[in-house]
């Protein structure tokens, strides 16, 4: 007598040009799904594609270069936007085309999910920033930071607290170190923290707290002095990126989401002074 067979699970049912129409365990079908992307445009079997992509301002420089290697490997082109989180956040809830958003933090994404702005489950942490107190002048500001409790400055550079991240993480660490109140009068604020790398490349602030990618070259200080200011003055910058509505049937905003957690793209990131 033959042997039945037992009957199958299906794991992914296909609708039409081959999606996947429904899934029995999500996360082999999205890895199965991430593979035969990849595989397609390998053979050149997918159109490249554009994607409208808002960047936390901290994240310029490596994203530019990101941008290039993701062009380079994929044939997907990325275009940028640079800028404050919370300008973003604000600009995307009133129907900007952005579809990906790379954040300076990981609450703004969040919200954009509950807001149904973002795809579910399509959020994750790209990089944890190192907040750094810096000066274009070398010797002024000491590797402990002291200068901030002596005064010995005119200007103190940061970015607003309720637009970015690292503004709200450098007020943090004034508050724990009872300094807040002492420097406020000195304080000149950026929008966000380009504008406030600019203050103090240019000498309108003696000092000022930006993020540690911003001073690094090939993972060297590139000039002046520099205080990296420990982890545990402030709450963690987790900095979330996140597939917005508008891209959702993007093929080059899926495709640089996973670009992103390569290991060629992680080694960058860490490259650029960033933890992973």
């Amino acid at each position: 007598m033959a042997r039945s067979k037992s009957p199958s699970i299906p794991l992914l049912q296909r609708g039409r040009q081959g999606a996947p129409a429904h899934c029995f365990l999500p996360a082999l079908c999205h890895a199965v799904a991430g593979a035969a992307a990849l595989a397609a445009l390998a053979s050149g079997s997918v159109r490249a594609d554009e994607v409208q992509v808002a960047v936390a301002a901290n994240f310029s420089g490596p994203m530019q270069k990101i941008a290039t290697e993701f062009e380079k490997d994929t044939g997907h082109k990325a275009r940028l936007a640079f800028g404050a989180s919370g300008k973003f956040y604000a600009q995307i809830r009133n129907g900007a085309p952005f579809q990906v958003l790379l954040s300076a933090d990981d609450e703004k994404p969040a919200q954009l999910e509950k807001d149904g702005l973002a795809v579910p489950g399509s959020r994750f942490t790209y990089a944890t920033g190192k907040l750094v107190l810096w000066s274009a002048k070398p010797g002024l500001v000491d590797p402990n930071g002291d200068i901030l409790r002596k005064g010995t400055f005119n200007k103190l550079a940061n970015t607003s607290p309720k637009l970015a991240p690292y503004g709200a993480a450098a007020e943090e660490t004034l508050t724990r170190l009872g300094l807040l109140a002492a420097v406020r009068p000195k304080l000149v604020q950026g929008e966000n923290v380009s504008q406030t790398y600019q203050f103090i490349a240019t000498g309108n602030a003696d000092l000022g707290f930006v993020a540690l990618s911003q001073v690094m070259v090939d993972g060297k200080l590139a000039k002046g002095s520099v205080w990296i200011v420990p982890a545990g003055l402030h709450d963690p910058i987790r900095q979330d990126a996140v597939l917005l509505v508008k891209g959702r049937n993007n093929q080059a905003a899926e495709a640089l989401l996973a670009y992103l957690k390569s290991g060629k793209i992680k080694a960058l990131i860490q490259r650029s002074g960033y933890e992973i």
